[in-house]
């Protein structure tokens, strides 16, 4: 088999392809053989050895990605759900980026059958974390306004769906013009361009009493505003910092990334309390030893795929070889949607 391995720190030059034996599955392990790979920006994060969990968990070397779709290779003994030919997708802590990934079958689920292996590669990680953020962290009910910072991106995108569906009124915020439309199309009420629109403004014009939930992957850029533009009873939402990273040349900008995070807010819990407002955060690789959350959220999810109600809204497919380009491109935040990776 084959797998990408990052060996320490770095740009793209740093993500290599080595050749290694085939995986053998434990007792209640599953062995895929992978069809494709769903490309994160957290990958990206793991690159540059800023990411929290990689760091504590693996270390260095590591084998990036958290999600795939593919064909069941091999089961162990005590697997049931599964069988060898199975179609499937699923989960993983870090080495996704392989031909093949061995996981235990708790975080494997079938196929849907009208998905693509490029769809189900796109669609674990950006619905569960939307679908955790929405549903099982807080209490929802229709007629809430959410803010969707980045709704172009994977969650953005996957966020605007979910919120459909639950009918909260959704106002997207995207970069660059050529995403109107697209985030448009997966049914938000408000779209906002903030490369040609004032983003504040628009905002209060849209939400004139504040928005109830408002989902920040942007970081110090938009991270204050978003909380002082919540309602009474608001949440604020910070699942990322991408404005603190840059979008091209593959490296960290250490000056840049010191002065962003001497610049984050810090919210003091007695003025929250007195402004009645929250702030949440959560990061997913931290809970794969709570099964029962990634369980309930992917039956739901795949439940409301097949119902015609969510989907995948964009794939950009790039061959296991050409990582970095795939890199290069989430980069510089100027996709749409899920790049990902063909074996």
């Amino acid at each position: 088999m084959k797998k990408i391995v990052i060996e320490k720190p770095g740009d793209y030059r740093e993500l290599k392809i080595k050749e290694v034996e085939s995986l053998i599955p434990n007792e209640n392990e599953v062995v895929v053989e992978t069809k494709a790979i769903g490309i994160n920006y957290a990958d990206i994060i793991v690159r540059w050895g800023l990411y929290e969990s990689a760091k504590q968990m693996i270390g260095w070397p590591i084998t990036p990605g958290f999600e795939y779709s593919g064909v069941v290779k091999s089961i162990g003994t005590k697997v049931t759900k599964f069988k060898v030919g199975d179609n499937v997708l699923g989960v993983s802590l870090f080495n996704s980026y392989a031909t093949e990934v061995k996981v235990t079958e708790n975080f494997l689920y079938p196929l849907p059958k009208h998905m693509s292996f490029e769809e189900g590669a796109a669609f674990p990680a950006v619905f569960l974390t939307a679908y955790h953020a929405l549903f099982q962290i807080v209490v929802v009910k229709p007629g809430m306004v959410a803010l969707i910072h980045s709704a172009a991106g994977g969650v953005g995108s996957s966020l605007v769906q979910l919120c459909k569906i639950f009918g909260i009124v959704s106002i997207g915020v995207v970069g660059s013009s050529h995403k109107v439309q697209f985030v448009k199309d997966l049914g938000c009420d408000f779209v906002i361009d903030k490369s040609n629109e004032n983003l504040w403004k628009k905002v209060e014009e849209y939400a004139p009493n504040g928005v109830d939930l408002a989902f920040d992957a942007n970081g110090v850029e938009t991270l204050k505003q978003s909380f002082n533009h919540l309602a009474s009873c608001g949440k604020l939402f910070f699942y990322g910092a991408h404005s603190m990273f840059p979008k091209t040349g593959g490296k960290v900008n250490w000056p840049k990334l010191i002065k962003d995070y001497l610049r984050t807010p810090s919210f003091n819990p007695m003025n929250m309390s007195h402004l009645n407002r929250s702030l949440i955060t959560f990061n997913l690789s931290f809970l794969f030893d709570k099964n029962e959350i990634f369980s309930e959220a992917m039956d739901n999810l795949l439940k409301w795929y097949s119902e015609g109600k969510i989907k995948v809204s964009a794939v950009k497919s790039y061959p296991f070889e050409d990582v970095s380009s795939a890199h290069k491109e989430l980069e510089s935040g100027k996709s749409i949607g899920k790049l990902i990776l063909i074996p």
